[in-house]
């Protein structure tokens, strides 16, 4: 078979989409999005991709089937908005939660042979286990065989620490394996900050530069830069006050909130708010709230400051020339909710192999 036809649900900004478009074996035929700016922005990077900018409850047999014409789908590649399953949210069983039943309506339209279903930890343990056991049991019903397991995307070249349970179905036996880290004890070393971005130049409060202050000097960069490009884009630190900016500057490495004098700590916020990263380690999970220090651990380390969109962007393993659409918080937002690239590469590759063999 010369190439798989893919479909991508819940697409988002294009994480998942990724690794398989670098792959020449798959095509993907269509995607579908309900946010229009993070549409636009897949649509950028993915430009012969058919977008379908619509609620996915309203995506019908015949809109799906007009845009395939006549074409089979191999593989559904996506995973539903985990707000609701996220143990850093509400956790709550509310229209979201069921998202996944819209999931498996699509499945039951096109019949492909398999399909990746991709979600945050917090799944396996929603309503005591029994939501993700409905789900199971919702795509067995379709008569996929399903694997899952939780891959953390540090192990896979990403910068960061990021677990996500990845279910696989296969159409009669599931022959799938999960991919083998490459990163980690007696492997290659993880990969830190100072790795991903510290080629980036030294920004204060408020200022913006665009360009590298050092060579491609590890495997990440090599990755992630682009030869052609002389230039950074959306590498500005957010403008903070003199009290935030105080807190940020007394903070040492990987230090948080607790570690403040008395006269400066801030009186509300959890363990991992008002925080330092770790220069020589990988980051914590980062969210749509990565230039937020009051909201998740999120400080420049080196430069005591907030992050910029472009650092979210390389600590999602993004290579410096995808583009991303809308204001400063849609952008945030469609980096901070992505797969990781390298991880979605490292998935790819891997269901190439089950369905060739």
């Amino acid at each position: 078979m010369g190439q798989y036809n893919v479909i991508d649900l819940f697409s988002g900004v294009g994480g998942l989409s990724y690794g398989f478009s670098k792959l020449p074996q798959f095509k993907i035929l269509v995607a579908n999005e309900i946010e229009k700016d993070i549409a636009t922005a897949y649509s950028l990077n993915h430009p012969n991709v058919q977008m379908l900018n619509c609620d996915i409850n309203n995506l019908t047999k015949e809109m799906v089937e007009k845009v395939l014409q006549g074409r089979k789908v191999d593989l559904v590649i996506g995973g539903p908005p985990c707000q609701s399953y996220s143990t850093l949210g509400k956790r709550q069983m509310d229209e979201r939660a069921n998202l996944f039943m819209q999931y498996k309506r699509v499945l039951k339209i096109l019949q492909p042979k398999a399909f990746v279903f991709e979600n945050v930890i917090g799944l396996l343990s929603m309503d005591k286990g029994k939501l993700f056991g409905q789900i199971r049991a919702e795509f067995e019903e379709l008569g996929y065989e399903l694997k899952y397991q939780v891959l953390d995307a540090v192990n896979f070249g990403v910068p960061q620490h990021r677990e996500r349970v990845i279910l696989v179905g296969f159409k009669g036996f599931n022959n799938f394996t999960y991919p083998t880290p490459t990163h980690g004890e007696g492997l290659k070393p993880y990969v830190t900050l100072n790795d991903a971005i510290g080629d980036l130049p030294a920004l204060k409060s408020g200022e913006e530069k665009n360009t590298y202050i050092k060579g491609i000097t590890n495997e990440f960069l090599e990755f992630v830069r682009d030869n052609s490009l002389n230039t950074i884009v959306e590498h500005i630190a957010p403008k903070n006050g003199a009290h935030l900016i105080k807190i940020m500057q007394t903070l040492k490495d990987g230090q948080s909130k607790d570690d403040l004098p008395k006269d400066i700590r801030p009186k509300s916020g959890y363990g991992n708010t008002y925080a330092k990263l770790w220069w020589n380690k990988p980051s914590t999970t980062i969210t749509r709230n990565f230039a937020c220090p009051s909201s998740s651990r999120c400080i420049h380390p080196r430069d005591s400051r907030a992050m910029s969109i472009r650092e979210g962007a390389r600590l999602q393993s993004f290579p410096d020339n995808y583009k991303f659409y809308g204001s400063d918080n849609m952008k945030r937002l469609e980096i901070g909710n992505a797969v990781p690239p390298l991880l979605s590469i490292a998935i790819a590759k891997q269901m190439l192999k089950a369905l060739q063999t």
